[in-house]
């Protein structure tokens, strides 16, 4: 095939004659030579268009509409992109080799990898991924080894409900997904190393998932038990707590119960100390910390014993034990509350109260946790109709059955003392319970107090002697500390450590998950685990995947996979047929990209000692606990088997904001139709709401108006994107109209990195206009035809000091932002430095290419083409980032008065070494004081260097 400049083909279509090119070529010779002949060739479907598009210019007197299109853009993005990432992938530019130098440092960057949804990106997933790809290229052009991998979360029940409504197997449609995704993050010019990519979904991968899961089973780290879950009938699986809204499942709208099950658990409390003491050296963020905290809930406290009482008051013989965080307020108990799944709640139960605890039970069946423990929801219980005898009062006090008390938490049942817990307080009072106060205040506003009090503080109405307990006029924590030794002594209680963790629910009634690489006994039930060189234990072909309605999980249908023997003893077993939960792979994926292809082992243990651990973990503070607790949990037990060898997976967290949807306008209008100003608005849900298009709103000065009514304040509101809102910007789009480059600066540059920001479209333009102002000033001015020359306009020329000056300013402000992740101020002092530098005479060579180097991380396609035409031959992914020089960092400008004729007419700003000629010609020059030189005479010059310019004019003469 012989190659032209330019190929093109005729096509005849009535009276249209079309000249269309077959291939899009750069203009350079030497650039088609480097990176290489490549076609975008024209598909019969496209050339229809085209077609159809000539035709319909032809008809409206269009004439050129390909030339038109091309000068109404600020720069041909459309050619380098494409360009530029086919170079990219052709040269596997941002290949990470699996043997690398390890003397140079490493640098470890790491998104959250997402779960390729349908839906594909919208343009909030961008944001983080841009802000690791900017450190990564900066990384890169230090000199660092860099790891910045990508992956896929490929499990999990959206695929599988969409295969239940559709026939199609969650494989084909999470490829397909997976598909999607990844030409779109190509698209946006992301420098990751796309033969590192793994899924979770690939045997090759979750055979090291089920690997860690047999070495927990060794460590005794998993288990088997009878436990409440979360039961979805419809989606026939069990559901975590976070896939519950208002009892209903968070993907289907369906209702969910408690039900008890035998399920797979993760023993994580055993670590539960340790996932606690470890935050202290993480450099995460301080309420990312805190919220594990909360989770881990660490409490010390004590274990007190309550006896059951018959009707007649003597004791049963049975009792309840209580965990209780303030045992220093046990005579203030007057009432006992179980969980309504406490283990013992039949035998407490009178058959009076049986029918009223039985009915309560099913209706808090249907409840999550989470709603369960919302303080504000309306506290409900009911009597069981026993008593238990307080051991410190000697006084019969009712026990009660209420929601609020968890079976998970503590021993699923609490002393309840209404006059120092709000919750207690609460429930107290609605049904008439007594409340006694044990606990003063040390501010001494008891008297005052009419909501209970749950601080610190002095003892009261706590003596009897009876009972060997008095702890009244002592500190609280003092009596907490003697009430402890008293129920030791007495057989009444214990000192306890407890935690709000619970074990990890590790199993889920669905198909598409990793099955477990265990097998049953069918004889006696025993639990074996399979020979590790049996691994992976692939999932069988299925193709039906609806719930069976019994609640066995979908894997029960393949009867013929289910059916096994025991590879060491030959006899019948049965396979286990749920699958581990979602989170099973996200748990150690950072692991596997440091050695993806290993068939021998989880990962190499000097690539793990070199990478590891991650330097910076960038992703959605929504999986600020979960995800990251069970990540860490699983990493320490890695850890304590030799696979690893750091205590933490990743040093440095950050949690990028959200891009919510473009700003709504909402206006209000009363019963009778009259628009009513929303600052007058008490209760704006009486009122009807109807939207405004933008253009009919102003803003005066916090709020924003009609434009034809200013009295009339708006409602203006961002929401987060989302199909159901109808808000979601699809970043092909922006793509399409602005360039990759556009997207990636524009996402920066709307603010900070951490904070939620609201997407504009209008906002885009900005920097649309900044990078089409940067090529021109390195490329020149298009040609007519809306094609540019080839190369740039730089001169090899010794640049000035101010133009030096303001190169190194813009670097030292540049690398400090990126390094601080403050990227939208990067951009501002790049835009900065081109302002200035549209002002030059010329654009030294010296200068741009160190620009070009520093803008490349932010705008990576324009910078390489740039960097092409500037005359270099490879890629600048490797060059070195330019280094500010502290020689042009300092400011030697003074402020220089000008007189003309001995009168201050203004100043100018010079260098502390300006000549008199270079002090005269600045003058000259500022449109201020060049107004009084303009066609005078000047008779002599008065320069004090560093002090003033005197300039003695001729005396004009005056015609008479």
């Amino acid at each position: 095939m012989q190659m032209q400049t330019q190929l093109q083909t005729q096509v005849h279509f009535r009276s249209c004659r079309l000249h269309r090119p077959f291939l899009i070529l750069p203009h350079n010779r030497s650039l088609r030579n480097s990176i290489g002949y490549f076609s975008l060739r024209v598909s019969y479907k496209r050339l229809n268009t085209t077609i159809k598009n000539c035709i319909r210019n032809e008809e409206h007197g269009v004439e050129n509409h390909h030339q038109q299109q091309q000068l109404r853009k600020a720069y041909p993005f459309h050619e380098i992109e494409p360009r530029w990432q086919h170079y990219w992938e052709e040269n596997r530019t941002f290949r990470t080799p699996d043997e690398i130098d390890t003397s140079k440092p490493k640098f470890y960057m790491l998104d959250m990898f997402p779960y390729p949804s349908g839906a594909g990106l919208h343009v909030g997933h961008p944001l983080g991924y841009t802000a690791t790809d900017i450190l990564s290229r900066y990384k890169r052009m230090q000199g660092f080894n860099v790891l910045h991998p990508m992956g896929w979360d490929a499990f999990g029940l959206p695929a599988e409900q969409y295969a239940i409504e559709t026939g199609t197997h969650p494989k084909v449609t999470t490829m397909k997904n997976i598909g999607r995704f990844r030409s779109q993050l190509k698209s946006l010019g992301f420098s990751y190393d796309w033969d590192r990519e793994i899924s979770t979904a690939e045997p090759q991968y979750y055979k090291w998932t089920q690997w860690i899961f047999l070495q927990l089973l060794k460590k005794g780290l998993a288990y088997q038990a009878e436990v409440p879950v979360n039961w979805c009938p419809a989606l026939g699986t069990v559901l975590a707590n976070e896939e519950i809204v208002n009892g209903l499942s968070e993907r289907g709208g369906y209702p969910v119960i408690r039900k008890p099950m035998r399920q797979w658990i993760l023993k994580i409390t055993a670590y539960a100390d340790r996932l606690l003491e470890d935050l202290d050296e993480l450099d995460w963020p301080e309420s990312i910390k805190e919220m594990q905290r909360n989770w881990i809930g660490r409490s010390d406290g004590a274990e007190m014993e309550f006896c059951v009482l018959d009707l007649d008051g003597q004791e049963r013989g049975l009792k309840l034990a209580v965990y209780t965080t303030r045992p220093d307020t046990i005579f203030g108990a007057t009432y006992l509350v179980v969980a309504p799944e406490h283990p013992s709640l039949s035998s407490l139960v009178s058959e009076a109260q049986s029918k009223c605890v039985e009915d309560y039970r099913e209706q808090a069946s249907r409840k999550s946790e989470l709603e369960r423990t919302d303080l504000q929801k309306e506290k409900m219980g009911v009597f069981s109709g026993s008593y238990a005898r307080n051991p410190a009062t000697g006084e019969a006090i009712p026990i009660w059955v209420a929601d609020y008390v968890l079976g998970s938490y503590g021993t699923g049942a609490i002393m309840a003392v209404p006059a120092h817990d709000s919750r207690d307080h609460e429930f107290a009072l609605k049904y008439g319970i007594p409340v006694c106060w044990v606990v003063k205040p040390d501010d001494n506003h008891y008297n005052s107090l009419q909501e209970s009090y749950s601080g610190d503080g002095i003892i009261i109405n706590s003596s009897n002697p009876e009972s060997g307990l008095v702890i009244n006029g002592l500190p609280s924590k003092e009596a907490a500390f003697k009430v402890i030794e008293w129920a030791e002594s007495t057989g009444h209680g214990k000192k306890k450590v407890n935690y709000k963790l619970r074990d990890w629910l590790f199993a889920r009634q669905r198909y598409w998950g990793e099955p477990f690489p265990v097998i049953f006994l069918d004889d006696t039930g025993e639990i074996v685990p399979l020979p590790e060189h049996d691994l992976p234990v692939t999932l069988p072909e299925l193709d039906d995947f609806t719930p069976t309605g019994t609640g066995e999980p979908p894997l029960a249908k393949a009867v013929d996979w289910v059916k096994t023997t025991d590879p060491s003893s030959g006899k019948p077993a049965t396979r286990e047929t749920s699958t581990m939960p979602q989170w099973a792979g996200s748990c150690w994926y950072y692991l596997r990209f440091m050695d993806p292809t290993n068939s021998k082992t989880l990962v190499d243990k000097a690539k793990e000692m070199y990478w590891g651990p991650v330097d910076i973990y960038v992703g959605g503070a929504e999986h600020s606990v979960l995800h990251l607790l069970y990540a860490r949990f699983w990493h320490k037990v890695l850890y304590d088997i030799g696979v690893v060898s750091t205590k933490e997976p990743f040093k440095c967290l950050i949690n990028q904001g959200i891009i919510l949807g473009e700003v709504e306008y909402t206006a209000c209008r009363d019963q009778e139709g009259r628009l009513v100003s929303a600052d007058s608005i008490n209760i704006v849900n009486e009122y009807h709401q109807e939207k405004v298009p933008e253009e009919k709103v102003m803003k005066s000065g916090d709020s924003y108006v009609l434009k034809d009514n200013p009295g009339i304040r708006l409602i203006a509101r961002a929401h987060k994107m989302s199909k159901s809102k109808g808000n979601v910007i699809n970043p092909d789009d922006v793509v399409n109209e602005y360039g990759a480059d556009s997207l990636r600066l524009y996402e920066m540059f709307m603010g900070p990195l951490r904070d939620s920001k609201t997407w504009s479209t209008g906002g885009i333009e900005g920097v649309y206009r900044f990078l089409g102002r940067t090529w021109r000033l390195i490329v020149g001015t298009p040609l007519p035809n809306g094609l540019y020359n080839d190369g740039t306009v730089v001169v090899d020329v010794e640049p000035l000091e101010e133009q030096l000056r303001s190169l190194h300013k813009c670097i030292a402000k540049v690398t400090e932002e990126i390094q601080e992740t403050r990227f939208n101020t990067g951009i501002s002092a790049m835009m900065e430095f081109i302002n200035a530098a549209y002002k030059w005479d010329n654009q030294p060579r010296s200068i741009i290419e160190e620009f070009v180097l520093l803008l490349s991380p932010y705008a990576p396609h324009m910078a390489e083409e740039l960097w092409f035409r500037l005359g270099r031959s490879n890629s600048l992914a490797y060059e070195r980032f330019p280094v500010a020089k502290d020689e042009y960092l300092k400011d030697t400008r003074i402020v220089l008065p000008v007189q003309i004729n001995g009168k201050t007419r203004g100043t100018i700003h010079v260098q502390e070494t300006c000549t008199e000629d270079d002090a005269f010609r600045l003058a000259s020059s500022d449109e201020k004081l060049s107004k009084y030189l303009l066609g005078r005479t000047i008779k002599r010059r008065i320069y004090v260097p560093s002090k003033i310019l005197n300039v003695i004019l001729e005396q004009q003469k005056v015609s008479t």
